[in-house]
């Protein structure tokens, strides 16, 4: 055990996760290299080597997985014994050290050693913030990752110290640095042990807080530990220094001065000039050697002590208190600023690499020559204008520093922003210019004074512009290295971190004014909102599960310490007491410390970025804008000093000549800088090489193309077809993987344009060389023509594309520009994917599937990143996708079977179609892991999928085999094997995206379960509006009233939780859909046997009651495909509108169902609450008016009793209009959405239809408001406006019936009468209905060997139940047909009727009906018969039953439309109506009282008689024989069940 582990750990400490991202740029590298290489055998072999390496990483990672879980546990003592190694040899280089026996290893120097161990300094404080981090989450694996990586840093750190300690000559110097490493091996380990212990209990407070003081314990030692380095103690003695002579400015009072005035301001100035110096020198000597940077820092130490001096004598001099206070504040400042400026020299000499350290230094620097300007401005009292040229030329030496090598970027600003700030920043320099020289000629010196420093505050902009932009230009050279993109930016982080702390201490200055306070709130509250936005996007980005939570952990508490630090300074701002000061000072704390442990995280080199370097090329770019700018400010500062003195003496004309010169020079260098900036846009001038380039490709295939089609292409005969098909295979995928960085690039990274345009176009003249040789290999003209015409397309899409990118020319303010880069790119892919698809079917052809091969793994391995690209949708849409491009896999799989059998040429084109496909799975399976939740679910959709991704690579392989040798019935075997493992692992694939998804499907089983109960209720409505639904056990509607009130309260917390659910987590959502169903089930039933229970001789109020409750079903219905919509989308996503607006429906109509539930006893209100609901129901039917137009039926009849019950106000004409209203609408509102929006109608008709139907809806539901208006109060006035309000209605309904005869057209006629139609259609319905139920007659029971005496009774009765419905429908159809006959004889329906129109429709409602109740009792003899004989089930058999009934109340409702009650004919048709309900009722009793579900266990009894036995085995083979060739003929068996499609 102990070797295995020796074995895997030194495996690990090689395999450090750097090494593995620099082995994966390696292969990228490498493969994008090969398309370039001239040399065919040297291509080849870099081709497959890099393939090799490739599939070597993968089964190292794999290996590495199972090696971890077998030792992973062990790591931390393994760090552990590797810091307890590493303490014990430093103890013996100290005795070699005091020995004087310590020497240097071989390439070890002072300055090597010195920079290791500064860097290697930051690299054990980040891997201990990890180790921290993983120990506080308890995550094994991490911290034992954690442990491995600070002993591999900690390491390094040892061999650092040791090199140092051998190569300084001060032996007390290397005693020291010894005993502060070992001092750092100690804490360590007491750290991972404090770690270890930790891991069992992660939610230990006092652990925890044990962790956090080693730690901090080990940070103090690891300072220690850089402060011992050379140079850093006199650093150390200068910051002592400069705090030992701050505390001179601590006393209460100040001596007088004993100088002059004059002389105190002498001294002050020279004091002033010669610390503005020293400061530059210190900048300047980080660059040198340590003992450079110990020199400055001790003379700018001591310039300091004698400016401080002169400074307090200049405060002596002061006339008040006040004005010695605010002498005293500018010179703390300025002593901060001083100690700030030493601290970032010192950290920059320690790490010269490290992130954002130059530009931190420079902005120190700039700090303090700021507080001297401030200081110098405040005391002294010389001629106007003299302070300020003064404090201008100190400026301009400051920011002169910025244009010594600008290898760092200065600013954000874009290379664009740099652009815009020249010319705005020359402008203002000119205007000042102007000014200085017009003010010293009038003599105006407080305005001369004004314009020099708006002068020298333009010429500080202009620098920091041509800063940044030669830093861009330098960059964007294609011959240097471009940066890589990290987790996050460190130097975001650095200058964060380093505005909060200045901000902060802005705050808590007693000084500082409330425009100041304000001020440094706002620069808070900017930099911790971006820290955050960071924060939250790293943890997007990031793989790692620790990472992700340290930096969602982290962002909170940046962002509570933020709040609570606003919280005081709101305070502050009111009230600005010493009280509300300290508040604010300890309400800092928190907040910086947050920000010091996140950046301190954030710089593990898993997550930084690499910095980009600036080659000889792209320096010597730079020079025309650094000399520009140096010229620039050479002659600004001598303008300067020349306009100081013309303001003392502006007399002089030889000083006004000179400042003309000068105006004149800085004026050509800015012109010169403005032309250098706009000359070296990044990418432009390789954007115009790629062109010339490309165009020249397209010029070569154009040959290649005649040269083809007249036959004279002559073969390249050095190189095989195979070897340039895997050429130009590359070289296609290669471009294909730079569309998306160039399009990037083009519209806001211009420092990368260069770069990748460059890329871009150096892989075409390889792609036109492998085309046409291969075209000239290639034996079918048309072949050859199409591979030269997609090349072609390619070329020119390419194109295409940089003229769009050097348009937009990586401008992000360039909007315009941006559309045209889109749509270019994406031409451009689709061009790439038409020539893969060939290249691959080409290849697949001659069994070539390698490039297939690879282009899976490739997507495979991709699916490993742990930076997927920014979500865009939700898991929902993701789902949806990788559900169609699985199911298209599975399909190709089956084809592939089927053609190994019968085509195995056709192999080739189905591989190609499956790797397409699985790019698509893989890419948009990655999207859902990323979004799907929990975060288990996303690892499972990422190990389904690449699982799948082995399955195709193997079915793609025998696929190509067997194209090179179609004969072999082995390799045939094999694939259908393949072919079926990948069905398989398609539906595994399927199931893990399903349990991504649990919620969003149980809403749709809900939906699916409210449907069923709509329809339910509207057959309820039937036999209720037939008066057939009556009461059972003489029960009241009292009995039912509470269990519906109380059900309906359930269902409203059902709804609330649904609502809640769309942002909650899956399984809550889950919960919710299916509680909710299960509610509204309940008070279905519960409500329909109140409905019954009021007898069927008051069937309105019955009707009122069960439309209640079927539109808060409805409501319900909606709102669970709201939810579904809505669910894991964010707050402002549109659907969540719609989700709140479907939940107030929802309420509204739960609420009126009370109400009604209420008012149905009261006969005095059940008329008024009836109309209430029907015009709530109508307004909700035309909230979408656009969707809702269909044709009117009965609008009129409706209006007549609308208008009769609002001049009657008799509760029963309004409970009728009431529900003949509500059906009348539906009717008009249902009958209509196929013609209005059917193909053939025209635009101008669906037109009017809309307009027409929605005035005839909202006509007819003010006619209703107004009766309920009449109704609550009935006067004569309020009766008056009926009439119109129903001419109104009656207005529409003409227009309305006219647009549906323009939707008819004019060839439609009806040769016949419609009554004579509904006549033969009843009897041939009724003659139907008997054939059937004498088929029914015929059968019997099957015979059983066992069990026939039990279960014969049951099968009897479901035959007996089912002839006894054939019976009634015949009866019941006759009886409609009788009805139908006496309704003519009494002239209510004419053989050729008055009212065609009116008595057509019911005749065709009498037909329908009579079809549906013949159509579901043949149905139902079918189901009798399947069930009796073992084959369908009793849900089957309960349907068909209940599809009886349902048409059978239909049926009744037709025939009483116009019948007369009492007649002879209808009490026949009412009893027959009866019948056929009692018999349904009687079957499904029966159907439910067995399970036909059951498989049918008994066991096969063979004949006892020798010849019948015989027979019957031999009858039993050939069965067999019949289905095992069925199952070979119908490979599509193979395919799981939920992918099975119809074939439509």
């Amino acid at each position: 055990e102990t070797g295995s582990y020796g074995l895997y750990r030194i495996g690990m400490g090689k395999l450090q996760p750097s090494r593995c991202f620099e082995l994966h740029r390696m292969v990228s590298s490498a493969k994008a290299a090969v398309p370039t290489v001239g040399d065919q055998a040297a291509a080849m072999q870099l081709s497959q080597c890099a393939k090799n390496l490739a599939t070597s990483l993968a089964e190292l990672r794999t290996a590495s997985q199972k090696a971890h879980e077998a030792c992973g546990p062990m790591e931390i003592d393994s760090a552990l014994s590797t810091v307890q190694t590493l303490k014990n040899e430093l103890q013996d280089a100290k005795m070699a050290a005091v020995e004087g026996q310590l020497k240097p290893l071989p390439g070890e120097t002072l300055e090597k050693c010195a920079q290791d161990l500064g860097s290697t300094s930051k690299a054990v404080g980040s891997s201990m913030a990890q180790l921290l981090t993983c120990a506080a989450q308890g995550n094994e694996h991490y911290t034992g990752v954690a442990a491995r990586e600070t002993a591999q840093a900690l390491k390094s750190l040892a061999q650092a110290a040791r090199g140092v300690s051998a190569s300084t000559g001060d032996p007390p110097a290397a005693h020291a640095m010894l005993d502060s490493a070992r001092d750092v091996m100690e804490g360590s380990a007491v750290l991972i042990q404090e770690a270890k212990q930790a891991l069992g209990a992660p939610g230990d407070a006092d652990r925890q807080q044990r962790l956090a003081q080693v730690a901090k314990a080990v940070s103090h030692s690891l300072n220690n530990c850089v402060n011992c380095l050379p140079g850093q103690k006199d650093v150390d003695v200068a910051l002592k220094s400069i705090g030992e002579s701050s505390k001179k400015l601590l006393v209460e009072s100040l001596p007088p001065s004993s100088k002059s005035f004059q002389e105190a301001q002498s001294e002050l100035n020279q004091a002033a000039a010669d610390l503005n110096q020293s400061a530059g020198e210190v900048v300047h000597a980080t660059r040198g050697q340590s003992g450079e940077l110990a020199a400055a820092s001790g003379k700018f130490s001591e310039d300091f002590d004698e400016f401080l001096g002169a400074g307090i004598e200049m405060a002596g001099q002061a006339q008040t208190k006040e004005d010695q206070i605010q002498v005293i504040g500018n010179l703390k400042n300025i002593s901060m600023a001083s100690s700030k400026l030493l601290l970032a020299a010192k950290s920059l000499s320690v790490d010269p690499g490290a992130p954002n350290a130059k530009n931190l230094l420079a902005a120190a620097a700039r700090a303090v020559t700021e507080s001297i300007n401030q200081l110098i401005t405040l005391c002294t009292q010389q001629a106007p204008g003299q302070k300020e040229c003064d404090n201008a030329l100190r400026e301009l030496e400051t920011v002169k520093e910025m244009l010594e090598n600008p290898n760092e970027p200065v600013s954000d600003l874009s290379y664009f922003d740099c652009i815009e700030g020249v010319m705005e920043n020359s402008k203002v320099l000119g205007e000042a210019m102007a000014g200085i020289s017009q003010n010293a000629k009038t003599g105006d010196l407080p305005a001369f004074g004004e314009c020099v420093g708006v002068a020298s505050k333009a010429l500080c902009g202009l620098t920091e512009a041509a800063a940044q932009a030669a830093f861009l230009v330098g960059v964007s050279d294609p011959n240097s290295q471009a940066g890589q993109q990290g987790l996050v930016d460190p130097i975001q982080f650095a200058r964060a971190n380093q505005a909060i702390q200045m901000a902060c201490q802005n705050l808590v200055d007693p000084a500082s004014s409330p425009s100041q306070v304000l001020s440094a709130a706002t620069i808070v509250a900017k930099h911790t909102s971006a820290l955050c936005n960071a924060c939250r996007i790293a943890s997007s980005k990031t793989a790692n599960p620790v990472a992700k939570r340290h930096f969602v952990q982290s962002a909170k508490e940046v962002a509570n310490s933020t709040a609570n630090l606003v919280k005081t300074i709101k305070a502050l701002d009111g009230d600005f007491s010493e009280d509300n000061r300290n508040k604010c000072r300890v309400a800092t704390a928190p907040l910086i410390e947050a920000v010091e442990n996140l950046t301190a995280f954030a710089s593990n080199p898993e997550f930084v970025s690499i910095p980009a370097q600036i080659s000889a090329e792209g320096s010597h770019a730079q020079e025309p804008l650094l000399t520009s700018a140096r010229t620039m400010l050479e002659s600004s500062s001598w303008l300067i000093r020349t306009a100081r003195s013309l303001a003392i003496n502006p007399k002089d004309p030889s000083a006004w000549s000179v400042l003309a010169a000068h105006s004149h020079t800085v004026s050509e260098a800015i012109k010169s800088l403005i032309t250098s900036i706009r000359d070296k846009a990044p990418g432009q001038r390789e954007c115009d090489h790629s062109i010339d380039g490309i165009n020249k490709c397209i010029r070569d295939i154009e040959q290649a193309s005649l040269a083809a089609v007249s036959q004279n292409l002559a073969a390249r005969d050095d190189i095989s077809v195979e070897a340039l098909q895997e050429q130009l295979t590359s070289v296609v995928q290669e471009i294909g993987h730079l569309i998306d960085p160039i399009a990037t690039a083009a519209r806001g990274e211009a420092a990368q344009l260069g770069h990748k345009v460059t890329q871009l176009a150096s892989y075409f003249e390889p792609l036109v060389l492998a085309a046409v040789g291969l075209v000239s290999k290639l034996m079918s003209h048309q072949q050859q023509m199409t591979l030269l015409d997609q090349t072609k397309t390619l070329a020119e899409s390419a194109l295409q594309t940089l003229y769009a990118a050097k348009e937009g020319g990586g401008n992000p303010k360039a909007s315009h520009t941006h559309d045209a880069i889109t749509e270019a790119a994406q031409l451009m892919k689709e061009a790439v994917d038409d020539l893969m698809v060939t290249l691959n079917e080409a290849a697949s052809e001659v069994g070539m599937v390698a490039n297939m091969v690879d282009s899976i793994a490739e997507a495979m391995s991709k699916l490993d990143e742990g930076t997927p690209p920014e979500t865009k949708a939700s898991f929902v849409d993701y789902q949806t996708t990788v559900v169609k491009y699985s199911k298209a896999i599975a399909v190709t799989a089956q084809e592939m079977m089927t053609k190994a059998v019968t085509n195995p040429e056709e192999l080739g084109g189905l591989a190609s179609q499956m790797t397409t496909d699985y790019g698509h799975l893989a890419f948009q399976g990655r999207m859902a892991a990323a979004t799907a939740e929990p975060e288990e679910i996303g690892l499972q959709i990422r190990a389904r999928v690449q699982e799948l991704g082995h399955g195709c690579i193997f079915l793609v392989q025998k696929g190509g085999a067997l194209q090179v040798c179609p004969t072999d019935s082995y390799t045939k075997r094999e694939l259908i094997e393949c072919a079926r493992a990948v069905s398989e692992k398609v539906s595994l694939v399927l199931s893990a995206l399903q349990a991504g998804n649990k919620g969003t499907q149980a809403c749709i089983t809900a939906a699916s379960a409210v449907s069923g109960i709509i329809a339910d209720l509207d057959t309820t409505i039937m036999f209720a509006t037939a008066g057939t639904l009556h009461a059972e056990n003489n029960e009241s509607f009292a009995d039912h009233r509470e269990n519906i009130l109380k059900t309906a309260k359930a269902l409203v917390e059902d709804t609330k939780l649904l609502v809640s659910g769309a942002a909650s987590s899956q399984e809550q959502l889950a919960q919710a859909a299916h509680s909710s169903a299960s509610t509204i089930t309940q008070l279905a039933e519960v409500v329909k046997l109140g409905a019954a229970s009021l007898g069927s001789d008051d069937p309105e109020t019955q009707v009122v009651l069960i439309n209640a409750i079927k539109d808060v079903a409805k409501a319900l219905s909606d709102l669970i495909g709201a939810t579904k919509g809505a669910a894991s989308k964010p707050a402002d996503d549109p659907s969540m509108y719609q989700l709140k607006g479907a939940a107030k429906v929802m309420v509204t109509n739960v609420t009126s169902l009370l109400k009604t539930v209420k008012a149905v006893e009261d006969e005095a209100t059940r008329g008024t609450r009836a109309l209430e609901a029907t015009i709530e129901y109508i307004k909700q039917e035309v909230v979408f008016p656009g969707e809702s137009i269909r044709m009117t039926k009965g609008i009129t009849m409706a209006t007549a009793k609308a208008v009769a019950a609002g001049n009657s106000c008799r509760q029963k004409d309004v409970i009728a209009t009431a529900n003949l209203s509500r059906k009348a609408v539906a009717d008009m509102l249902t009958a209509c959405k196929q013609a209005s929006f059917h193909l053939e109608v025209s635009e101008e008709v669906r037109a009017r239809a809309l307009r027409y139907g929605t005035e005839c809806t909202l006509g007819y539901l003010a006619l209703l408001e107004h009766v309920l208006a009449i109704l609550q109060k009935p006067t004569p006035e309020l009766k008056q406006p009926l009439a119109a309000l129903s001419k109104r209605v009656a207005s529409a309904v003409t227009e309305l019936i006219q647009a549906a005869e323009a939707m008819k057209g004019t060839e439609w006629v009806d040769p016949e009468d419609p009554t004579v139609i509904a006549e033969t259609e009843l009897l041939g319905a009724a003659a139907s209905i008997e054939a059937a139920a004498k088929k029914l007659e015929q059968l019997k029971p099957r015979a059983k060997p066992k069990q026939a005496d039990e279960t014969l009774d049951f099968e009897e009765q479901i035959l007996e139940a089912a002839k006894s419905i054939a019976a009634a429908t015949s009866a019941l159809v006759k009886s409609a047909s009788a009805a139908q006959r006496e309704l003519v004889a009494q002239g209510k329906v004419g053989a050729i009727p008055a009212n065609a129109a009116d008595d057509g429709q019911w005749s065709q409602g009498l037909i329908s009906a009579a079809r549906m109740v013949a159509a579901a009792t043949s149905s139902l003899c079918e189901a009798a018969n399947a069930s009796v004989q073992g084959h369908a089930s009793e849900e089957k058999l309960i349907s068909s039953a209940k599809q009886v009934a349902a048409s059978t109340a239909q049926l009744l409702v037709a025939c009483k439309v116009k019948a007369d009650q009492d007649s002879e004919a209808m009490r026949r048709l009412q009893a027959a109506g009866n019948a056929v309900k009692r018999a349904s009722d009687n079957l499904v009793r029966a159907a439910q009282k067995a399970a036909f579900g059951k498989a049918d266990d008994d066991d096969v009894v063979v004949k006892t008689k020798f010849v019948g036995g015989i027979a019957q085995i031999i009858a039993a083979q050939e069965e067999m024989l019949k289905k095992e060739r069925e199952l070979e003929e119908q490979q599509y068996k193979f395919l799981p069940t939920e992918l099975r499609e119809d074939e439509g």
